[in-house]
This record gives structure tokens, C-alpha cells and sequence, in this order.
């Protein structure tokens, strides 16, 4: 990397930006939702094992359903936005390593074959993925609204049905009313959330 983004650009990402709990009627094209997905495909994961997977829900009887298997808050704003998208995880990714990682694919898949590293890598992958997903709409000019209170096993009947993929958070994805908007919180300073070693 040879420079800083500007201060224009950090803000849009990342100080400015609020999570909506509304959405204008602005509609969300199919190329957009592309573009989201080819630029957050190239954050890192372990072994470039890109677990992720994704149900971006926009249709009315897919916002229906999903909305129907959330939380009181949560319905309206899947019922509102362009796009809610469903973040999961497949317990199966290791099977499109010999794709993702050829020179040692046989190598990690032995290992991500032992007890308990298999769900481990997939969670915490997939939700480096999700997070990822965020940034790169927001890069883009987006607005999120990541939420995770809904029925997982629910989605995962609904949505995940005959695969080994696991719902983690739902996020919807548009252009927020700004009138929505709570007060901004404060965050924790740098000494409260760490410290050197």
C-alpha cells in the first residue's frame, strides 16, 4: 500500500457512518450487490479458506419469510430495505480449497479436518467475511444494518436447507433514512479496549 485513504473516504467507512433503523425507497441493483461481493471477496481468511456464504434476500416472499423468523424490532427493517443479506458459514469450505489454495489444499484440508477446527475456522472466517461485507458497501456508499436477532436454526431450514451452512447475522443493505438515525454512542478509547505487551 503506498497511501493513506483520505479523511473523506475514513469517514464514509468508518466515523460517519451509522446504522440505520429505516430506509428510503432508493432501490438496490443487482450490479451493486456484485460489486459488494467482488470487493469484499479479497479480505483476508485463513488459508484463503473464504467460508462466507450468502443469501441476499430482496424478493417479498424471501423478506416474508426471513422477516417472519426475527425479532419484533428486526421485521420492519428486513421488510424495508432493497437487500437484507444472510451471512453463513459452510462447515464444508475445505472442499473448494483445492481451488482457492492448490499448492498445499491436501495439507489444510487434513488439518481443518481436526475435531472442532472445522467449526472454529468457519465462525471466525465468516464473520471476518461479513465484516468485510460492510466495508465494502459502505465503500461504495451504502448504508448497513447488521443485526443478529432472528431464528438461526430457523434461517438455516428456510434458507440453508440439504448443506452444512450455518446462519451467523443478517445484514440489510440500501441507502438509510437519515431521520432513523439514533444518537451516536461513544466507543471505548484505546487504553479501555487494550493495552501494550
Amino acid at each position: 500500500m503506498t497511501s493513506a485513504l483520505n479523511d473523506q473516504s475514513l469517514d464514509q467507512i468508518f466515523r460517519s457512518a451509522r446504522t440505520p433503523n429505516g430506509w428510503t425507497d432508493r432501490p438496490v441493483e443487482e450490479n451493486t450487490v456484485r460489486e459488494i461481493y467482488d470487493l469484499m471477496k479479497w479480505g483476508p481468511t485463513s488459508a484463503n479458506s473464504s467460508p462466507a456464504r450468502f443469501v441476499w434476500v430482496r424478493s417479498a416472499d424471501g423478506k416474508a419469510t426471513l422477516a417472519g423468523l426475527a425479532a419484533e424490532p428486526n421485521k420492519p427493517k428486513i421488510l424495508k430495505a432493497p437487500v437484507t443479506v444472510i451471512i453463513g458459514h459452510d462447515l464444508d469450505f475445505a472442499g473448494k480449497l483445492p481451488k482457492l489454495l492448490p499448492h498445499n489444499a491436501e495439507a489444510m484440508q487434513k488439518f481443518f479436518a481436526t475435531p472442532g477446527v472445522t467449526e472454529a475456522t468457519a465462525m471466525r472466517n465468516g464473520t471476518l467475511q461479513g465484516a468485510y461485507l460492510i466495508v465494502a458497501a459502505r465503500a461504495l456508499g451504502l448504508d448497513c444494518g447488521p443485526m443478529s436477532g432472528f431464528n438461526n436454526a430457523g434461517v438455516d431450514k428456510a434458507f440453508f436447507s440439504g448443506t452444512r451452512i450455518q446462519s451467523n447475522f443478517i445484514c440489510s443493505i440500501g441507502y438509510g433514512d437519515p431521520a432513523s438515525v439514533f444518537p451516536r454512542n461513544p466507543r471505548l478509547s484505546f487504553e479501555e479496549a487494550g493495552c501494550w505487551a
